[in-house]
């Protein structure tokens, strides 16, 4: 053990005199314990909702979506091709486009998709999600002559107050020519079930339907929008993005789940990146502690920093001294701190004493994900905060006049 962190840890542990000191030190390892068990604790929340989020999102979409008018032959063609290269799981075609959805005299613009119920359990979790019985099933119609089907979020089924088997309207923003003139184009659907996602977004905008009759509504004539691509891993669409990419013209666009969903993930983002500042705080206070208690120690022990002057301790060796007093401080109080986030993370997914209304939050309880990255930039800005606040009574101590602190210590 170096002589300097061998006085650190004796000016540590070892106070008979200066009990005020003393109590410092422990309220300084208190303060970055609890800072540091509430950043964690509150990253390893945050990263739960945002994980859950983007489950949420990824399974209702697609990794991949190329966007672009495509005839059957073309698509069927490009979906073989797709499906060859290493690290897709699967592809579908679907069909895209915006509409009005209206009851009544309850009207609301919506996002129409026209799916395969067949091929669209390749690529998302869709056909887990539907509330009531068999999702192929009740996306096709039931009766010969009955309207197509058409199946809604179950946020907007709620809100516009709308039961399975009620007619609902579908108006296209696109006109068609009458003898009254431009009228726009409507169309008779009746609702055969309901989805929930748990993506609020998705299931208070989305209907689905058949690829027929979206197509039809559309005025599209066997062909699609769309592909979506499913990948073995999430964490390679970029790259195989870039492979898909040669297989279509300029016309089309290759964009992964991320690109679809940049908005949601930068504020999410930005959200957690907000909150490890303000959080960080609570650890800057702790650090304000340690300097001024260093500061204290250094009156409290100018004889012995003069004596060790004396003796042969250069100024660099009396800064070492404060600089490891401080940073042992942060260390057991780190130590603390993640012992206690670590404790309250695991009463918090255990006991599930804090209920979440499930209709808002889609939740019951609150998830925690902890990531080693989290707690590799927690642990290294708590050192960095503990350095920077024994630099000031570092250089403090080491220019003490060792004759003076002697005469005068």
């Amino acid at each position: 053990m170096g002589f300097e962190i061998f006085v650190a840890l004796r000016y540590l542990f070892s106070r008979k005199e200066g009990l005020f000191t003393f109590l410092t030190s422990i309220i300084g390892v208190a303060g970055v314990a609890v800072g540091v068990a509430a950043l964690i604790t509150t990253l390893g929340v945050m990263t739960g909702f945002q994980s859950d989020i983007k489950e949420r999102v990824i399974g209702a979409q697609s990794h991949i979506l190329i966007s672009g008018d495509m005839s059957e032959s073309f698509y069927k063609e490009k979906i073989k091709e797709i499906e060859q290269i290493s690290g897709v799981a699967g592809a579908a075609p679907n069909i895209g486009g915006q509409a009005i959805l209206n009851r009544g005299n309850s009207s609301l613009g919506v996002v129409l998709r026209g799916i395969d119920p067949q091929q669209e359990s390749k690529i998302n979790n869709l056909m887990k999600s539907f509330e009531e019985g068999s999702f192929t099933a009740q996306i096709l119609p039931a009766e010969k002559d009955a309207p197509a089907a058409i199946v809604l979020g179950v946020e907007l089924a709620s809100n516009m107050g709308i039961d399975v088997g009620d007619d609902v309207v579908l108006i296209s923003p696109s006109s068609i020519a009458s003898s009254a003139g431009m009228v726009p184009k409507m169309k008779k659907f009746r609702v055969s079930g309901t989805i929930k996602t748990g993506y609020y977004e998705f299931d208070s905008t989305m209907v689905y339907t058949d690829l027929k009759s979206a197509g039809d509504f559309l005025d599209l004539e066997n062909s699609v929008t769309g592909i979506a691509v499913k990948l073995k891993n999430i964490d390679a669409a970029d790259k195989i993005a870039k492979q898909i990419k040669p297989l279509f013209g300029p016309e089309f666009t290759v964009r992964t789940f991320s690109e679809m969903n940049a908005t949601l993930y930068a504020a999410l983002k930005l959200e957690k990146i907000m909150m490890f500042i303000i959080l960080s705080l609570i650890i800057l206070v702790a650090a304000l502690n340690i300097a001024s208690n260093l500061i204290l120690l250094g009156t409290e022990k100018l004889k012995d920093i003069g004596l060790m002057r004396a003796m042969g301790a250069n100024p660099f060796n009396i800064s070492k001294i404060f600089i490891f007093e401080g940073l042992l401080t942060g260390t057991f109080g780190l130590i603390c701190g993640l012992l206690l986030s670590m404790l309250l993370c695991w009463v918090i997914t255990t006991f599930n004493f804090v209920q979440l209304p499930g209709d808002v939050f889609y939740l019951t309880k609150i998830p925690v994900k902890l990531q080693p990255a989290d707690i590799f930039a927690v642990v290294l800005g708590t050192y960095f905060l503990c350095f920077a606040a024994a630099l000031y009574p570092a250089l403090r101590a080491s220019k003490v006049n060792p004759a003076d602190a002697i005469r005068y210590g």
